[in-house]
C-alpha cells in the first residue's frame, strides 16, 4: 500500500532533538505540533492542553443545544441526556490524556459546573453540594476511577495486553513502608512531569492506596462495587 506523502507528517518531541528534516518517495515531510489519533489530540510537548480545549468546545456546543431545546431541567430527563451527549465528550479515552494542570482540568470541570447549575430545584449553593444532591462525582474523580478500573482490568488479565509494559509488582521479596500486599505497584521513577503523570504512573500510585478488600476483587463489577462502597465512607467521614 503507498503512503500519500501530503498526509504525513512529522512531530518532533523532546527537549534534546534536533530537529532532522526528513523526506518520503523524495518529498519533504510538513511539520506539525498537534496530530490526532484515534480521537485523541497530541502536541509535541505530549501535553493534554489541546484535547482538553477540544473536548470543552465540543461539550460546551452540545450542552448549549440541550439547555436551549429544554427548558424543564428536572433530575432524571435532564441529567440523562447531559451524560449521554455531553459527559462522553469530556470523558473519551480519559486513561490517555487525564489533564495534571489546574487550568486544564478546572476547565473540563466547569462544563459540567455550568451543566449542574442548570439542574431544577436544588437546594445546595456550591458545585459540590449540587453534585452530593444528585449522587454525582467531579470529573476528576471519575477519571481517578476510570484509571482504576483500567488498571484492574490490566491486572487480572481481562483486557488482552500485556500487564509487563504496564505494571510491575513488588511482590514479597521487597520490604517497603508503602507494600500492603504482594500486589502492590512498583512506582517507576521519572525525569519528567509528562511522564509522571503517565497513565501506568497515576494508577499505579492510586492502586497502591487501595486497601486489600478492593484489590483482591474478582471481577469488575465487584471492584467497582469497592470502590463505590470507598466513596460513601470518605463522604460519611466529610
Amino acid at each position: 500500500m503507498a503512503f500519500n506523502v501530503d498526509k504525513c507528517h512529522v512531530m518532533h518531541v523532546g527537549r534534546g532533538n534536533h530537529h532532522l528534516q526528513y523526506t518520503m518517495d523524495g518529498k519533504e515531510l510538513k511539520r506539525t505540533v498537534c496530530e490526532r489519533d484515534v480521537g485523541v489530540l497530541i502536541s509535541e510537548n505530549l501535553k493534554p492542553t489541546e484535547h482538553c480545549k477540544k473536548a470543552v468546545r465540543t461539550a460546551g456546543a452540545v450542552l448549549t443545544q440541550i439547555l436551549r431545546a429544554f427548558h424543564f431541567r428536572d433530575r432524571y430527563t435532564y441529567l440523562n441526556l447531559y451524560m449521554q451527549y455531553v459527559r462522553p465528550h469530556l470523558e473519551y479515552a480519559a486513561p490517555a490524556w487525564a489533564p495534571w494542570t489546574r487550568e486544564d482540568i478546572e476547565s473540563i470541570e466547569k462544563v459540567q459546573e455550568r451543566a449542574i447549575k442548570q439542574v431544577s430545584g436544588l437546594t445546595g449553593r456550591t458545585y459540590k453540594e449540587r453534585l452530593r444532591e444528585l449522587d454525582m462525582q467531579t470529573l476528576e474523580e471519575r477519571r481517578g476511577e476510570m484509571d482504576l478500573i483500567q488498571a484492574f482490568k490490566i491486572l487480572r488479565g481481562i483486557d488482552k495486553v500485556d500487564r509487563g509494559q504496564w505494571f510491575r509488582t513488588i511482590g514479597n521479596d521487597r520490604v517497603t513502608r508503602a507494600r500492603q500486599g504482594p500486589d502492590t505497584l512498583q512506582i517507576e521513577r521519572a525525569q519528567h512531569e509528562y511522564r509522571r503523570q503517565f497513565f501506568s504512573q497515576r494508577a499505579a500510585r492510586d492502586w497502591n492506596k487501595l486497601p486489600a478488600e478492593a484489590r483482591t476483587c474478582q471481577n469488575v463489577k465487584a471492584f467497582k462495587a469497592a470502590l463505590r462502597g470507598l466513596r460513601e465512607r470518605a463522604a460519611t467521614v466529610q
